[in-house]
């Protein structure tokens, strides 16, 4: 049986012992949000070295890593160094979206050595491997695309992104908009292609019902993916997002009818007076399935500094009720990431994402940022550093900006308002 159908039951598993310990809720919780759709975990039964988290309502804002190989960049071991930062960096997931060669082989290597819950995109893998199997990737038969769900469900993937709302009747709408930058979803622009390549329904839509068995079969998470989200601020909140994401929202019930996980992606590119509206809809038209969103970018001009432009959007979008964030590097746009650049667009994601805990009231998430004031106004480097978001970071540049031995920092020294206004009250110092 899946998560969902056990807590139905009223069965409190032991994924989701583990997933209240991460949030020191009471594990009921987690139980109860199961059971509403609120909130998913990602478990499959054959990832053995996962240690199950939860995302959705009243838990922790999640942030996610994309890495994978690529056919510029195809060597797995680049990827499972990427695997290591993704960890330490403190992300909640991980994608592989690998399309080099030896896709199977990497994701495996990646699904045992994570510890967190891992994600993948099988139409990639399909859509690579018909390009060497046929010499051309609009040959790929639905059979191959099942095929291929199967296989990674069963190797472990705890989720799975599927684009199963781009139907022929949304492709319509799309014709009729004539978008600036059109599809820039890579599984969704594949998917349109073969539709119109083979004048055919959309194979992930028409087969739903077997895909939610085998999604059932290894109690795996469908991430129900955005294949028309906007790619650039002017195609934002328009006709083809909006007629996918209502197809979303019929899936997201036959998911649950049939004891199936599931969350929705979303947007991508928004303005920052549309990030808002965009969660609310999701949340409306998908009873409130948890909200996975790239993002969201709030202007299209920044590239090698996007992880900036996506955190903006996504603690707003955090804070208007999105559950999961999808990290952005400052190599969007530009290239493959390297390791410095996973690493930077977590910690970006990582403050977007506490910032909107805060914002929201979850319990805890102000009482870290007490705790860091009051070790501040004590001079208390150590503490500050133990509290910081990115410890190591914060000691190196502790280390590199000041004198060794000194209580102040380099910026005010003699100057520092904490002493002066301290000794000027006669207060304590006082640390957390």
């Amino acid at each position: 049986m899946t998560q969902l159908i056990k807590a139905r039951e009223g069965i409190i598993t032991a994924e989701m012992i583990a997933a209240a310990k991460k949030e020191n809720v009471q594990p009921e919780l987690i139980r109860q949000g199961l059971v509403d759709g609120t909130l998913v975990v990602p478990a499959n039964v054959n990832h053995k070295s996962l240690e199950p988290c939860a995302i959705g309502k009243g838990t922790k804002t999640k942030v996610n890593a994309n890495i994978g190989t690529s056919t510029d960049f195809p060597d797995p071991e680049a990827e499972l160094e990427k695997l290591r930062q993704v960890v330490d960096a403190g992300a909640d997931a991980v994608m592989d979206l690998s399309t080099g060669p030896n896709i199977t082989d990497t994701r495996r290597r990646m699904l045992g050595a994570s510890p967190l819950p891992v994600g993948t995109v099988p139409v990639y893998q399909a859509t690579a491997e018909a390009n060497v199997r046929y010499g051309a990737m609009m040959k790929l038969t639905a059979d191959d695309l099942f095929d291929v769900v199967e296989e990674q469900c069963k190797d472990g993937v705890d989720f799975i992104t599927v684009h199963c709302g781009i139907t022929r009747q949304v492709i319509d709408v799309l014709k009729k908009r004539r978008r600036v930058a059109d599809i820039v979803s890579r599984g969704g622009a594949f998917l349109t292609g073969w539709m119109l390549h083979h004048d055919r329904e959309n194979p992930l839509y028409e087969r739903y019902d077997e895909l939610l068995e085998i999604a059932a079969r290894y109690d795996v998470t469908l991430s129900l993916g955005d294949g028309l989200r906007p790619g650039c601020l002017a195609d934002a909140t328009d006709g083809p997002q909006i007629q996918e994401l209502l197809v979303l929202g019929e899936l997201v019930e036959r998911a649950w009818e049939k004891g199936v996980q599931v969350m929705v992606e979303g947007p991508g590119h928004v303005p920052l007076d549309q990030v808002r509206s965009n969660v609310e809809l999701q949340k409306s038209l998908c009873k409130g399935a948890p909200f996975y969103v790239l993002g969201p970018l709030v202007t299209d001009v920044a590239p090698g500094y996007d992880h900036i432009t996506s955190a903006i959007g996504g603690a707003l979008a955090a804070w208007a009720g999105a559950d999961f964030l999808c990290y952005v590097t400052p190599a969007e746009h530009l290239g493959l990431p390297d390791a410095k650049d996973v690493r930077d667009g977590i910690m970006a994601s990582r403050i977007a994402a506490h910032a909107a805990d805060i914002a929201k009231g979850l319990p805890g998430a102000a009482e870290w940022d007490l705790s860091m004031a009051k070790a501040r106004k004590a001079l208390d480097w150590e503490k500050q550093i133990e509290l910081s978001i990115d410890p190591q970071h914060a000691a190196a540049v502790r280390k590199k900006k000041n004198p060794e031995h000194r209580e102040e920092c380099s910026m005010c020294g003699e100057f520092c308002a904490m002493k002066v206004v301290a000794e000027a009250l006669g207060t304590e110092a006082e640390c957390c």
